[in-house]
């Protein structure tokens, strides 16, 4: 019976059923140390799960997205083009999300007497940081290029803040095995593939105790926070609401403004046409949360609906399945901007840039499954900082605003497969721009 109530459904229980509990708990007799024992760890584990298995995720899966582009001479042409237009959409989803983030600052409005005791739970971490950073700021400007190579990369495998090192070394792979011989690389690729399926299926496992760990995390959190005083809970739910609001408005501007924009800008598809058109896929993007599992009704429509060619599709869409996260660029932006508000932390303008470059790099190995966003929600938040622990504020609306940003993930790669089609000449006449910006010199 439980199996056959939707994942997202059984969260929203978790989520409700773990508020219930840790509401009773400050409100009768029942000592917090129960919870704090007894619950919380299930929470832990979950966390612990999600970190195991980033490192591996982001290697299998970049080192196969980056090999499936074909040969050099297509990654020159095509893919040059498909992956800058993916980079300039993923940097310009994270940017709005910044900006929607520190315009509303969602995490301020938590009380201070909440936002001292979310510091107390993480002071040592706080306070460590604090002399990191004061150590960065004595470095060379280029430091952070000279970081993101490893000089032993297997030592960097371990370290999930060393995760631009191993988007480094995974992308250098790739393209290695499009210039070494097709037999020799096979195999190594095939490798590489199966283990990018074994760990997804990791995740789905993940993911069926994500109820559970999301009440455990939602009882200890509001435990540990409220304390005797329930009102505080309340106050950090309604940030949670205006922090759930700024990721969706951020998301509606990635689809009803940016899209339609490099649509006009680039091709001579109208917009509306557009969203006819690939409205199945954006259906069942939302439906799955997963952008891989949507990809064969994507292609489907784009060849039909929109007259790009099987040639295109078969490599723009997948590709774009695998290395652009728009939505999900956008999310981490926003979460990590609003647990350091929460925790009453002050970016500088350098970290915000850091979660620019970070996010962008985590989204290429963010695998399009339910809850891998999350995952490289961890390295944003290691990688500028804060503590991972902080995901538990808000982990408890992530699979909804999941279903959101799969449909904004799924619709910048059928964008990005239209503007391809029209530089390439592979849309019907009356859908070229003739004088298409993108369309490289006769």
């Amino acid at each position: 019976m439980f199996k056959k109530i939707p994942l997202h459904t059984q969260i929203i229980i978790g989520l409700v059923l773990g508020l219930i509990f840790g509401l009773v708990v400050i409100k009768t007799a029942i000592p917090n140390s129960f919870t704090l024992d007894y619950i919380k760890p299930f929470g832990t584990i979950f966390i612990n799960g999600l970190k195991m298995i980033a490192v591996p995720l982001v290697l299998a899966s970049l080192i196969v997205g980056v090999s499936n582009l074909g040969d050099i001479s297509k990654l020159s042409r095509i893919g040059g083009k498909t992956i800058g237009t993916y980079l300039v959409t993923t940097v310009l989803a994270v940017t709005i999300g910044l900006v929607l983030v520190n315009v509303f600052k969602p995490g301020k409005s938590l009380p201070p007497e909440t936002r001292e005791n979310l510091m107390s739970l993480y002071e040592g971490d706080a306070g460590s940081r604090v002399g990191q950073a004061a150590e960065l700021q004595k470095q060379s400007p280029l430091q952070p290029l000279v970081d993101i190579v490893p000089d032993n990369v297997f030592r960097a495998t371990t370290d999930n803040a060393a995760m631009l090192q191993v988007v480094f070394f995974a992308i250098l792979v790739g393209i290695a095995l499009l210039q070494i011989p097709k037999g020799k690389a096979a195999p190594v690729i095939a490798f590489f593939d199966g283990m990018n399926d074994v760990i997804i299926q990791i995740v789905n496992y993940i993911m069926m105790i994500a109820p559970f760990g999301v009440f455990a995390l939602m009882a200890s959190l509001i435990v540990e926070i409220a304390g005797e005083n329930p009102d505080s809970a309340v106050q950090l739910l309604m940030a949670l609401l205006k922090y759930s609001l700024v990721v969706l408005g951020g998301l509606f501007t990635m689809i009803l403004v940016v899209y339609p924009l490099i649509l006009m800008a680039f091709t001579k598809v109208k917009y509306k046409d557009f969203f006819k058109a690939i409205r199945p896929a954006q259906l069942l993007a939302f439906s799955t949360s997963s952008s891989s599992a949507t990809l064969p009704v994507t292609m489907k429509q784009v060849e039909e609906e929109l007259g790009v060619s099987e040639e295109v599709s078969s490599f723009v869409l997948p590709l774009g399945a695998t290395v652009n996260m728009d939505g999900t660029s956008l999310y981490q932006g926003v979460a990590a901007v609003f647990i350091a508000q929460a925790l009453g932390m002050e970016l500088t303008l350098t970290q915000q840039l850091m979660i620019v470059l970070t996010a962008t790099l985590a989204s290429i190995g963010s695998a399009g499954v339910p809850g891998a966003g999350l995952i490289m929600l961890i390295i944003v938040l290691e990688s500028i900082g804060v503590p991972a622990a902080g995901i538990a504020l808000i982990i408890a609306p992530d699979r909804i605003l999941d279903m959101f940003r799969t449909v904004v993930n799924v619709t910048g790669d059928a964008t990005v497969c239209t503007i391809v089609a029209s530089t390439e000449g592979e849309l019907p006449d009356g859908l070229i721009r003739k004088s298409n910006p993108l369309t490289p010199n006769e």
